[in-house]
């Protein structure tokens, strides 16, 4: 469950990350993308401000509505538990659909940015695919065995739905050799 709680804390400081430039200085933005120098328009810095604004509010969004910032309803009785991924925990109903909604972007936005790449635009935008693909392949990694609906061992650690098809488990046959099957 920590992975769960380290990938949205990483996408949120990536995405505020992001935002920063985005509000305090969409000219430097617009320099750095666009193939010549020249003057920002208008329309392109209240775009690139509102981006980075939304920027800002999907992260805040994406803490809150996972359950990695804990809300209580009073301040006396804070919470024990962490949130979890199960569909009934009260603390994050929403849990497993913000971390499909933030996968789904972090894979777009990778996707976006790498066909902005190969057609020889900015190299910066590499920046943005390598990082945006890390976190699609966490966000992955934690939507199939960080999820309450994952089949992963607490004891060993491995997959329990896992078969030993093309080799037979030797040790096991020898333990259970004496006992009758039904």
């Amino acid at each position: 469950m920590d992975v769960y709680y380290y990938f949205n804390y990483m996408s949120s400081a990536w995405m505020v990350l992001e935002a920063i430039p985005l509000i305090v200085s969409p000219a430097v933005i617009i320099a750095l993308l666009s193939p010549e120098v020249r003057e920002s328009t208008t329309l392109e810095e209240y775009l690139s401000r509102s981006l980075g604004l939304t920027l800002v509010a999907f992260a805040v969004l994406l803490l809150l509505l996972t359950g990695s910032v804990p809300l209580t309803s009073s301040l006396s009785s804070p919470s024990g538990d962490p949130a979890g991924t199960d569909p009934t925990d009260p603390t994050a109903p929403y849990a497993v659909p913000a971390l499909t909604v933030s996968l789904v972007y972090h894979m777009a936005v990778s996707f976006y940015c790498y066909t902005m790449w190969t057609a020889g635009h900015a190299y910066t935008y590499t920046i943005s695919v390598v990082v945006h693909a890390g976190l699609a392949a966490i966000g992955l990694w934690v939507m199939m065995f960080g999820t309450s609906d994952g089949r992963i061992s607490r004891k060993t650690g491995a997959d329990k739905r896992t078969s030993g098809f093309p080799f037979k488990n030797v040790e096991a046959e020898k333990k259970n050799a004496g006992k009758k099957r039904v």
